[in-house]
C-alpha cells in the first residue's frame, strides 16, 4: 500500500525538472542606511574585496563584496527612498571561518573593536565568536577545529 509520503516523493521526481532546481548561491543581501561606513567595515575590518557597485533602476546603491577565492557575495544595499533600517536582535548573521579567532582578535583590536560573544568551542573541538557589524548586524567567525565543523 502506497502512503501519502510515497505518492509525494514519486510526484516530487517525476514532476519537477532538474532544470527548475537552483544550481548555487550567488548572493545575500543586507540593506543598510549608511553604505559607505557599511562597505568599509566589510573591506577593513573583514577583508572582503568589493567586486563591483552599480544603482538599480528603482533607485537602490549595490555594492558587491566577496571573500578571496569563494563564489558567493554579499549585496550591501542602500535604498534611499525607502524607511530606515531596523535590524532585529538575532535575526541573521553571515559566518567566515577564519586561521585564527586569537590572530583576528588581535587585528579587530587595531581598529577598536572586539569580541562581542566568545570565543566559544564546541564539543568537535571549533572554536566560533560574534562581532556587531555596523547596523546591528551580526558576525560569525569561526576557527575549525581538528574534526572540522
Amino acid at each position: 500500500m502506497l502512503t501519502a509520503l510515497d505518492i509525494g516523493l514519486w510526484a516530487l521526481n517525476h514532476y519537477i525538472s532538474p532544470m527548475s532546481q537552483v544550481t548555487k548561491l550567488l548572493h545575500t543581501r543586507y540593506r543598510v542606511n549608511d553604505l559607505e561606513r557599511t562597505v568599509k567595515f566589510y573591506r577593513d575590518v573583514l577583508g572582503l574585496q568589493e567586486v563591483r557597485r552599480h544603482k538599480s533602476p528603482r533607485g537602490s546603491e549595490l555594492v558587491f563584496l566577496k571573500v578571496p577565492g569563494s563564489a558567493e557575495e554579499i549585496e550591501i544595499c542602500h535604498f534611499p527612498s525607502s524607511d530606515p533600517v531596523q535590524v532585529q536582535p538575532d535575526l541573521t548573521h553571515l559566518a567566515f571561518e577564519v586561521d585564527s579567532l586569537d590572530e583576528f582578535a588581535k587585528h579587530l583590536a587595531k581598529h577598536g573593536m572586539k569580541y562581542s560573544d566568545g570565543p566559544t568551542t564546541s564539543s568537535s573541538g571549533t572554536t566560533f565568536a560574534f562581532i556587531d557589524a555596523p547596523e546591528g548586524y551580526e558576525i560569525e567567525l569561526i576557527q575549525k577545529g581538528k574534526g572540522g565543523r
